[in-house]
């Protein structure tokens, strides 16, 4: 019984350290940017502003109520936006990753409180078998 509880001990140290790491780790600037940059470039809002930016681009260019700084082919507004696909693309990844990260954690700490939950009830199954002879012995 004591090598189960010890075992018990360590898992229940692991659990509390994961936890640990899951909610009170220290995020960089730079990994907290990529949150911010990833939470707000997956929102409609970020698709609304998209859409309002590219309209007005193409209305200005198209009727020339300024100056014509890239006609009809848009070519400027393409090399803008592919700079802002290719920019955006990796910070999107570093965010990713670290999500991985968290998720990877809370796998281990789901196996080991399933590990430990499959001890303790394996533990009470053999204190019920034990009950049982003791009942058994009792009306014998």
């Amino acid at each position: 019984m004591t090598n189960g509880k010890q075992n018990f001990s360590r898992i229940d140290k692991t659990i509390k350290k994961d936890n640990h790491l899951l909610h009170k780790r220290k995020l960089t600037f730079g990994q907290k940017a990529s949150d911010k940059l990833t939470r707000f470039c997956g929102s409609w809002t970020f698709i609304i502003f998209l859409f309002i930016f590219i309209a007005i681009w193409m209305s200005i260019n198209l009727y020339g109520i300024f100056a014509k700084w890239d006609p009809y082919p848009f070519i400027l507004l393409n090399f803008v936006l592919s700079c802002l696909a290719a920019i955006e693309a990796p910070i999107i990844l570093m965010s990713q990753n670290r999500e991985e990260e968290k998720s990877k954690l809370k796998i281990e700490r789901d196996y080991l409180i399933d590990k430990k939950s499959e001890r303790e009830i394996e533990d009470i199954q053999k204190d019920l078998d034990e009950i049982k002879k003791l009942i058994k012995n009792l009306k014998k």
